[in-house]
């Protein structure tokens, strides 16, 4: 089951390069947040991993109120988790420029 999980995360990562975002949602404690942090891990030089269920009131502010700016919602994010973003790069391709990687409105894909 794992495996097949992580080939529909390698799928996702392959077929939208970078211009959707992905909401994975399932029964609790079956290790959803393990698997795609183990994904992120492997497949991207950085990442900041938000499980809405747990995260601070704070954090979820930072969605209502930048969801239509990007920018500043990966700028907050950074500073809040202590961490910076290598701009849609991941370890198999070159960094794209700054200007690319945040733009568009993200759209949430479901994994089943």
């Amino acid at each position: 089951m794992r495996r097949k999980i992580y080939d529909k995360l390698l799928e996702w990562k392959k077929n939208h390069k970078g211009d959707t975002a992905l909401l994975i949602e399932g029964a609790r404690r079956i290790g959803k947040s393990y698997i795609v942090e183990e994904f992120a891990r492997k497949e991207y030089v950085s990442y900041i991993l938000v499980d809405f269920s747990k995260v601070n009131p704070q954090v979820m502010e930072f969605f209502n109120l930048y969801l239509d700016d990007l920018d500043m919602l990966f700028m907050n994010l950074e500073l809040y988790f202590r961490r910076k973003l290598t701009p849609r790069q991941t370890k198999d391709e070159e960094a794209h420029s700054p200007s690319d990687e945040r733009r568009g409105s993200p759209v949430l894909g479901h994994i089943r």
